[in-house]
């Protein structure tokens, strides 16, 4: 793996994610159509949004690392860049 994608807030290990979290929303319908317990469906949509505020927390992080760096080549201040991000994580809930 090359080291943009390493390093991009989209690589692969963000795409991964986001394919478990596919993943577990088919498993959800399948398990509607099956007219599985409620208690047992609302588990698994639980666990499906714990991964995607997971993977908000990630992709946001992971694009702050980057900006704070570009900030600091600029000469710039990290502080509105860090407030930004505690922002879209609070809206994302």
């Amino acid at each position: 793996m090359d080291q943009v994608e390493e390093k991009s807030a989209y690589g692969q290990d963000t795409k991964n994610r986001l394919k478990r979290i596919e993943g577990q929303v088919r498993g959800v319908l399948k398990m509607m159509e099956e007219e599985k317990d409620c208690k047992d469906v609302i588990t698994q949509l639980s666990a499906a949004r714990s991964a995607m505020d997971r993977a908000i927390g990630y992709i946001v992080a992971r694009n702050l690392e980057e900006c704070i760096r570009e900030a600091q080549k600029e000469g710039g201040s990290a502080e509105e860049l860090i407030n930004e991000a505690v922002q879209m994580i609070v809206k994302s809930r």
